[in-house]
């Protein structure tokens, strides 16, 4: 039964990618122009100073660029990258070794989900309604790391409190745009990244070494916590500088 809904879910989820296909009008933008539309979608932030930005977003274009062109939708891909999110909880609860894919599979949905904005952004088709529905599959998927997390071992207090300091430091980075800041110009230790990279370490050292799942996982969380609240201490600490 289990293994049916899965196969139909990725039926559904070709199908719809498929069918809802629309080539771009004019061919792919280059690498420059890519930056550049970047830019202007993010207060006029320019990313070709910072090396690790900028690396970021080159990798972000190798990849979105033949989905730019084959017509997927920006909000297909979102839609991909939160059930890819499910499917990290659903292997992290069959547990033991299953945990191992889990991490993969988590890697592939945090590098997924910065593919819908750099195909939006290369497909000029930046909207305010898919940068919402952007951040709202960011912070479900967030949840949803942090459920497997819990999953193979971590303390469910743990989980929470962290999810807690996630929700904080975005929502201070939201309210701070809204107030006239720059939030996108102000990089912290507890990026989405750290969130990626934190849980997936849990689930790998849980599906690598089952018997000690509960406090591998739980140190990895705890380190993601750590991160978190420093990164609201950086992000406070610049957002009042800029705003005063």
């Amino acid at each position: 039964m289990y293994v049916a809904a899965f196969v139909v879910s990725i039926a559904v989820m070709v199908a719809v990618t498929v069918l809802s296909r629309r080539p771009p009008a004019d061919p792919v933008p280059d690498l420059d122009t890519y930056l550049d539309r970047w830019s202007a979608t993010h207060e006029g932030y320019d990313a070709r100073p910072t090396r690790l930005l900028r690396g970021w977003l080159t990798l972000m274009h190798a990849a979105a660029r033949p989905l730019a062109a084959a017509g997927v939708l920006p909000d297909v891909l979102t839609a991909w990258a939160v059930w890819l999110a499910l499917g990290v909880v659903a292997l992290a609860g069959l547990g033991d070794r299953w945990a191992l894919a889990g991490a993969v599979l988590l890697v592939v949905s945090g590098f997924g989900d910065g593919l819908d904005g750099a195909v939006a952004v290369l497909t000029d088709r930046a909207t305010r309604w898919g940068y919402v529905l952007d951040s709202v599959a960011d912070r479900l998927s967030d949840a949803l790391y942090l459920t497997a997390a819990w999953a193979v071992g971590a303390p469910v207090w743990l989980a929470v409190l962290t999810g807690v300091g996630v929700f904080q430091l975005e929502y201070v980075r939201a309210r701070a745009g809204n107030a006239g800041a720059d939030p996108a110009a102000v990089i912290t230790v507890g990026e989405r990244p750290s969130r990626v990279i934190c849980c997936a370490i849990a689930l790998a050292l849980a599906g690598s070494v089952p018997d000690r799942a509960v406090s591998l996982a739980g140190w990895s969380i705890a380190i993601l916590l750590a991160l978190t609240l420093v990164g609201i201490a950086q992000l406070v600490v610049a957002l009042r500088r800029e705003l005063r």
